[in-house]
């Protein structure tokens, strides 16, 4: 393919058809770029293309081409042919940078990710020049450039390997990438650091930032963050740039104080002076929030390591950070007060779920965490004085100085926790704090206050230390406050009533030693009616009408009491009906209602985002029926095929159990009731298995279908069946559908008979039986999981073996001893968990747009289900039992094709099923 005018314009034709919406038109351009990959000076018409051509969406198209054309054929792998000859990479790598760097932003990302696909492969053996040019390039002084370089050494050295290699060559070349006229990013960024953090005085920089100040900044902070926005506003609440840049400044320096630690350690010292002056001088302000919690998280990373413990043993050091960074900024401010009172949902939501991770509030509570670890007792001792005053100061005027209690309490909070999960609370306390007593003399006292609308935030304080210390609070004081948190769930404030459900559910959810609930049905049996009654109240309060907390109170609530509620059945099903026609997020209080199948199906048809759980819940009501599916079930039963239903993703594990639900208590029903819907069923399977995402899915509907159905019913379709999973098992094998057609196949066996088994496969294509052992079975079994699965295949293979007389006098004779031998490996060997490095990622066309995901509701879980459960028990004893049948019917050949093929290992464990089954072989 020359590199000419003519060329370039075919090119650009085909190119251009590639973006025809017409499929007739879009799909042959495509198919004959495909056809031209493989020709020499083919990448470099593309280059040339969109370096020269006119038309802007020619030059994206031709760089999103070049982008793929080098995803698909750059790498070499061995034993293969060269996809590109070595003349156009030469001739890539030579022009690529310089193209990158003077091309617009939306094609310059495209040729980065190219040169990064590239780097990987050849970088630094086979292109070694890569670096020093990106290197000259940087100190351009044009930010369109310096923006290009880093965006590809970003995406080039972000492995540790290649971090190495660039410290490597940054030493050898005596030159530091990250440099901008003499400023340096990484290791150096003291001139400006410094400046920034200290004076901001920029009188000493080049003259070419101070003419383009602004225009710097803000490709600073582009280059710090790897973002591109404009972030400049003039809200005087909002962060400005300088405040942004500063905050990233601060971020990245702890990012470099704990990835980068021995290079970094000359520096921080510093680095902690210039950030400890900017926090003593910076104000309250809402704008320099992000800018604090940066710069605290930053003395918080480093005060925890233990070689840079001297920079705050000094007494005089921590009585400084404590007095003038921890205890400011701890406080209560009007900021955070509106934001109780007018958006409670995000307050909730930062505080409960740990989303303020960049508040002033949460960077306190990690310094004093981080300064306990090495410096406990004398922390503690400076903040003991410091909560002691401001309990001082609240009981002189609690009216007026609630917020000194409310800071008391986060300081307790934070110097007591030395370990957390979300789950337990904490898990390991400082000793020095004793929990019990001031929870009994400064907590319950708000909590037992005549109302529950007085001081709100200290009553929300007050539940959320129930929270976090639940496991270190003894037993007795958590009884006493259950009272305390039902009555709360009355209180007007959302975040109050909230705090006092989830604390409730927190508590249910509690295990003792015995792993039982710590809080006992009989505990809690004096409260029941109020405790309904005041979670149902909650949800009618202003804001609480789609309150997840409280439903999941309920939800617990239920799991807890179990026939205690049963009084209150017909109130609770009629309250949680109308909420479940009503609301949109109520996900896990409908498993225990076993009246509303009506509501369900109006949900199915009102809200197509709660069909997952409806599903769920509509599975266990029917898993229950000891008798033939109900009449109102069957009738919706067609519905459950319509190809709609199957398009949301998240419907379809809900769906397969439904529908396994159906088979498990109503096949005959099915069959011949909704005979004509058997290929429906059928052509749900053929959808799902053609997917790489959903194929195991499609098998459990197949194995309910076969395990299930009346055999007369499924007959003409079994042979269509097979011929399906092995079409898909030659066009797109992988490890999940290989462990699934295994499981599957074996269950076919215990249900129809090896002998059936091996004509339906050789009914499809001649000695095809031996090509699915030899080449399957044989080498595969041992990749099977489960435990359950593994005695299907156990039990199915020992049937082949046993039962399955071509086995034993043809040609399949030779693979008897082979196929036995990998049956007692699945039974003795480790499971071969090996994945192909392909198969770590789902293909793109198997992943659909963004849709919900399915989750499991917590107390619709399905029973695990052994199909050979009443038939077999142990399946080794079984496996010696057919063994000895077998070689009563063929006295001496058992023994001879053991002895002379299975090795002796796998004869010793063979021995050893014999002797505990009593068996012997004739």
């Amino acid at each position: 393919m020359e590199l000419s005018d003519a060329n370039l314009q075919t090119l650009t034709e085909y190119l251009k058809k590639t973006l025809d919406p017409d499929p007739a038109i879009r799909r042959p351009a495509e198919k004959f770029l495909e056809s031209v990959e493989g020709s020499q000076n083919y990448p470099l018409l593309l280059l040339t293309l969109l370096e020269k051509s006119q038309e802007n969406v020619i030059k994206v198209c031709a760089s999103v081409t070049f982008k793929n054309y080098i995803k698909r054929n750059w790498r070499i792998v061995e034993d293969e042919p060269n996809k590109i000859c070595e003349s156009d990479r030469i001739a890539i790598k030579a022009n690529i940078v310089p193209l990158m760097l003077s091309s617009p932003e939306q094609i310059q990302k495209q040729l980065s990710d190219a040169i990064s696909i590239i780097g990987r492969e050849d970088f630094p053996q086979k292109w070694p020049d890569l670096l020093t040019e990106m290197v000259n390039r940087f100190q351009s002084g044009d930010f369109h450039v310096i923006n290009g370089v880093l965006r590809t050494a970003h995406s080039l050295f972000k492995s540790c390997g290649l971090y190495l290699h660039l410290l490597t060559f940054s030493k050898n070349l005596s030159v530091k990438l990250y440099t901008l006229h003499g400023i340096t990013l990484i290791y150096s960024m003291n001139c400006v650091v410094y400046r920034l953090l200290d004076s901001i005085c920029f009188k000493d920089l080049p003259e070419f930032f101070e003419d383009n100040m602004e225009t710097w900044m803000t490709n600073f902070h582009s280059l710090l963050t790897l973002d591109n926005k404009l972030l400049q506003t003039d809200d005087e609440e909002e962060a400005g740039l300088l405040e942004l840049l500063k905050s990233q400044i601060c971020d990245n320096a702890a990012l470099y104080a704990q990835k980068y630690d021995e290079e970094f350690q000359p520096y921080l010292p510093r680095f902690v002076t210039a950030i400890w002056n900017l926090l003593v001088t910076t104000g309250q302000e809402v704008k320099y929030d992000l800018l604090v919690s940066n710069a605290i998280q930053f003395l918080a990373s480093v005060c925890e390591r233990p070689h840079y413990k001297h920079l705050f043993e000094d007494q005089n050091t921590l009585t400084s950070i404590c007095e003038k960074v921890i205890v400011p900024n701890m406080e209560f401010r009007a900021a955070d007060e509106e934001a109780f009172e007018d958006n409670s949902e995000e307050y909730i939501r930062r505080d409960l779920e740990g989303s303020d991770i960049d508040t002033r509030r949460r960077a306190a509570c990690d310094l004093v965490r981080g300064l306990c670890k090495f410096f406990e007792g004398p922390v503690t001792g400076i903040f003991s004085g410091y909560v002691n005053s401001m309990l001082q100061e609240y009981a002189k005027n609690p009216s007026v100085n609630w917020k000194h209690k409310d800071a008391a309490i986060y300081l307790v909070t934070s110097l007591a926790s030395k370990a957390q999960t979300q789950k337990h609370g904490i898990t390991q306390a400082n000793e020095l704090v004793n929990l019990t007593e001031f929870f009994v003399n400064h907590i319950q006292p708000d909590l037992k206050s005549a109302s529950v609308n007085e001081f709100p935030v200290l009553k929300a304080d007050g539940i959320k230390y129930i929270m976090i210390f639940r496991n270190q609070v003894p037993k007795e004081q958590l009884l006493l406050s259950i009272p305390l948190l039902i009555n709360h769930l009355q209180a007007e404030s959302i975040v109050v009533h909230t705090y006092a459900a989830h604390a409730l559910e927190r508590l249910f959810t509690m295990r003792g030693t015995n792993n039982t609930t710590l809080i006992t049905a009989a505990e809690m049996a004096p409260f029941v009616e109020v405790l309904l009654t005041n979670l149902f109240k909650a949800l009618t309060l202003p804001g609480s009408s789609e309150n997840e907390y409280i439903m999941k109170a309920i939800m617990r609530s239920f799991s807890l009491l179990q026939e205690s509620i049963i009084p209150y059945i017909p109130s609770v099903i009629t309250q949680l009906t109308q909420k479940l026609l009503a609301v949109s997020k109520i996900y896990g209080s409908y498993e225990l209602t076993v009246t509303i199948f009506a509501a369900f199906v109006n949900v199915i048809a009102s809200f197509p985002e709660f069909i997952p759980y409806v599903f769920q819940v509509m599975s266990l009501l029917l898993e229950m029926h000891k008798n033939e599916i109900p009449s109102s079930y069957m009738a919706l039963f067609p519905h459950l095929l319509q190809p709609v239903l199957w398009e949301r993703t998240g419907n379809i594990p809900p769906l397969v159990r439904l529908l396994q639900a159906y088979l498990e208590r109503g096949a005959n029903t099915i069959a011949s009731a909704a005979a004509d819907k058997i290929p429906g069923l059928l052509g749900v399977f053929q959808k799902l298995i053609a997917s790489k995402a959903n194929d195991h899915q499609g098998f459990y509907l197949l194995n309910s279908i076969i395990e299930h159905m009346p055999p007369e019913s499924v007959d003409q379709y079994r042979k269509q069946i097979f011929i399906l999973l092995f079409q898909r098992l030659q066009n797109s094998k992988t490890t999940k559908f290989i462990k699934s057609f295994l499981v599957f196949i074996n269950l076919y066996c215990i249900k129809y008979g090896a002998l059936a088994l091996q004509e339906i496969f050789d009914s499809i294509q001649p000695k095809m039986f031996g090509m699915v052992l030899e080449k399957i079975i044989i080498p595969e079994i041992q990749k099977v999981s489960g435990q359950v699965e593994k005695k299907i295949c156990a039990v199915g293979i020992t049937k082949i073996l046993t039962e399955c007389p071509p086995m034993m006098d043809t040609e399949y004779t030779k693979l008897w001893t082979p196929l036995l031998q990998a049956l007692i490996g699945l039974f003795e060997l480790p499971e071969d968990d090996t994945i192909p490095d392909e198969e770590h990622f789902i293909d793109i066309e198997d992943t659909p747009g963004y849709q919900t995901a399915f989750s499991q509701l917590a107390f619709a879980g399905k029973k695990e289900h052994d199909p050979v459960g009443q038939m077999v028990n142990n399946p080794r004893i079984h496996l010696a039992q057919s063994l000895h049948k077998l070689s009563t019917a063929c006295p001496g050949r058992v023994p001879s094709m053991l002895s002379t093929s299975l090795n002796a290992e796998a004869l010793q464990y063979l021995q050893g099923y014999l002797q505990a089954a009593s068996v012997t072989l004739l």
